[in-house]
């Protein structure tokens, strides 16, 4: 049983189809990159790989639960899909806080924080969220997503507004994470996240999904 299979899912938006029939599979434990030119339907697949969005027709089952019925959420899960969303007059760690207090698997502060210091974030700079700078606002957004564990993360172009130090960082986080078990699937434009990063591809295209050679 695949961890995540997609069966003849299509999808339109006023009447313009964005997937036709789209059939594909991701195991557990493994890194896929998605590529593919901007609206190609990159965050549209994500969104229904996270029940997020309700396919037209066809089914998305998630270790052979179905996740075409409104309602149904996967539990250990971590997402960043476009802009992350904070309270912006919080600071970066008081959104993590809150989100953290939210979920069904709470880390200690002290974990957020050591995140934080890792990816060049300051957990004692009380300065609100509106103030950071886009790349700051990126890493703020991945800390959130990988902060609980999740055993799937989902990301959408996470090394967005990042320099080379910071995307080697988050490179050998995500390594880390995947070693750790979780199954990873991320869009990214960068050639170099995919082909260091994942052990399969998939490019979207003329609404189809189609895996390709690494």
């Amino acid at each position: 049983m695949s961890y995540i299979r997609f069966q003849d899912v299509s999808k339109s938006f006023g009447g313009t189809p964005v997937l036709r029939a789209a059939s594909f599979s991701i195991e557990k434990g493994e890194i896929c990159g998605f590529i593919g030119r901007n609206g190609s339907g990159k965050t549209v697949v994500f969104k229904l790989m996270t029940g997020l969005l309700i396919p037209d027709s066809g089914a998305v089952t998630f270790n052979g639960e179905n996740l075409t019925a409104k309602g149904c959420f996967i539990d250990s899960l971590g997402v960043m899909i476009e802009t992350p969303g904070f309270i912006p007059h919080y600071s970066g760690i008081k959104n993590l806080k809150i989100l953290n207090s939210m979920s069904a698997n709470p880390v200690p502060a002290e974990e957020i924080c050591k995140l934080m210091q890792r990816l060049g974030l300051d957990p004692k700079n009380r300065r609100p969220v509106r103030t950071y700078s886009l790349g700051m606002r990126q890493k703020l957004g991945i800390i959130q997503a990988v902060m609980n564990k999740p055993e799937l993360l989902v990301l959408d172009e996470p090394m967005n507004s990042l320099d080379t130090e910071s995307v080697a960082e988050i490179r050998k986080l995500f390594t880390e994470l995947n070693e750790q078990g979780a199954t990873i699937v991320l869009a990214s434009h960068i050639a170099d996240d995919i082909e260091s990063l994942c052990t399969r591809k998939f490019r979207i295209e003329n609404c189809t999904v189609k895996e390709e050679n690494l």
